[in-house]
């Protein structure tokens, strides 16, 4: 029963944190909640194959767990970066107010992911992806302005408007007699083949819209500007893996390789990871905000995740784990940096930041390794994930893979040129410029920085064990 615990405590805890007014109790109550429960949940995925039945709804309609090695990987990888960032939020939250409200539903959004993962068939999984949803919308939500008001219903919108259209896939696959419990390598499904193959690709589009996938990724870069800055670092290091986290389960254990390997999904799924890649970081380049910048970049790359699993090779597959991994980490450095210059001098736009490496020059260090690595430069983490893909994509032989390749090298080189002149100006502004005094952030809210640009070379200059592990997934898909 610790599956089932590790999402019923975070929920008790969000109760509780929304009824405490001591600021003190109310995040020792929130570091506790999320660092027993993240210990709970590592250690029901490490008893692999252990299932449960939690309710029968109406005939093979049931809400149904278990662990396997993809349930360790992501509620360990939740787990660890919820852990820092909600440290970081505890100094960050004091700027935004209203801090009940924000923890809350943070807890709620972990208790949703947590389900997410240990989710054994198509109804569990959707009704965790619906839940994820709704919990994380008052994160955007948070300040109660018009433009928070506008990006949270943008936010619902799509994310509603993609989880209908798998909706719809799951419908026509129950209507083929299907019974759509997850099964390692998957392959167990019947039915027309054109059918299975429209299924496929409507749950693939509508959970690619949490993702970031064209043409449903608008969202983000509504969403981002305007929610806080630990809610951004979750929405795009963890919250869009779970949409990538939806469309492992469904390609792979419902519907398995040999069966959409050469069809026409897998061409249309890699054509549309190719074009968010590239539209991505193109749209990155010329935007002036700097989360904004970010969400676009989180768009480009997330889809190099989903290009890596639709190359349907080992090597690709253990590259898109390898870029869930070190997005997670840099990305979210990257939105706890841009966090720390809005707490400390209200700047948001990248012309501002001129000189900010003189006045917060740990945090604008730890901005630029985590840039370092999201352009993929080594040794950093970035570097190996890229070099996976693209040997993955290589090897399939196809000349739409062998494009793809090609965005990826033309994806780094323009996220250096959206990423690296932010550093220059931080740190070179100029023998004559005058930087002001220096307004580094509190200890609480450098260390997670420090401790996810850090991994990003630690993991980066030793990845065998992160590689290890991806392997072993990618063998069980």
């Amino acid at each position: 029963m610790l599956m089932l615990l590790a999402i019923l405590i975070p929920v008790v805890g969000a109760v509780l944190v929304f009824r405490e007014a001591d600021n003190d109790r109310r995040r020792t109550l929130t570091v506790v909640t999320i660092a027993v429960c993240s210990l709970q949940a590592v250690i029901a995925a490490l008893v692999l194959d252990n299932e449960f039945i939690l309710l029968h709804l109406s005939g093979t309609l049931s809400l149904r767990f278990a662990a396997d090695m993809l349930s360790l990987f992501f509620v360990a990888l939740v787990g660890f970066i919820w852990f820092f960032v909600e440290f970081h939020a505890f100094g960050y939250m004091k700027h935004e107010g209203n801090e009940p409200q924000f923890f809350g539903f943070f807890l709620l959004t972990f208790a949703a992911l947590i389900g997410l993962a240990f989710a054994k068939n198509a109804v569990t999984l959707y009704m965790f992806f619906e839940l994820m949803t709704l919990a994380s919308m008052p994160l955007v939500l948070h300040n109660g302005s018009e433009q928070s008001r506008r990006a949270s219903f943008f936010y619902l919108g799509y994310s509603t408007l993609g989880a209908s259209l798998a909706l719809m896939g799951f419908f026509l696959l129950a209507s083929q007699g299907n019974d759509l419990t997850f099964v390692a390598h998957g392959g167990q499904l019947v039915g027309d083949e054109k059918t299975l193959l429209a299924a496929a690709f409507l749950i693939i589009l509508g959970f690619g819209a949490k993702a970031g996938m064209v043409p449903l990724q608008m969202w983000l870069t509504e969403a981002h500007p305007v929610a806080p800055s630990p809610a951004s670092a979750v929405l795009s290091g963890l919250i869009t893996k779970g949409g990538v986290l939806a469309i492992i389960r469904c390609t792979f254990q419902l519907f398995g390789r040999e069966m959409l390997g050469g069809t026409w999904v897998q061409t249309a799924i890699l054509v549309l990871s190719i074009l968010t890649i590239f539209t991505g970081s193109m749209l990155a380049l010329r935007e002036k905000v700097l989360k904004k910048r970010m969400a676009y970049s989180t768009i480009s790359n997330v889809s190099y995740v989903l290009f890596g699993l639709f190359t349907f090779r080992n090597m690709g597959i253990v590259g898109a784990f390898l870029q869930i991994v070190f997005h997670a980490l840099a990305k979210d450095a990257l939105f706890l940096c841009a966090g720390s210059i809005i707490f400390a001098t209200g700047k948001t736009r990248v012309d501002e930041l001129k000189g900010i490496g003189r006045r917060m020059p740990v945090t604008m260090w730890c901005f630029a390794i985590a840039s370092l690595s999201l352009i993929g430069i080594p040794p950093m983490g970035g570097f190996i994930a890229k070099y996976e893909l693209a040997m993955g994509a290589l090897a399939t032989g196809s000349t739409l893979a062998t494009v793809g390749v090609v965005v990826l090298m033309v994806s780094a080189l323009l996220t250096a040129f959206y990423l690296l002149p932010i550093v220059a100006a931080a740190f070179f502004p100029g023998r004559d410029f005058d930087a002001g005094e220096k307004c580094e952030v509190p200890k609480t809210m450098l260390i997670p920085q420090i401790v996810f640009a850090g991994l990003t070379v630690l993991l980066g200059m030793f990845p065998n064990f992160t590689t290890m592990v991806s392997t072993f997934i990618s063998l069980d898909l």
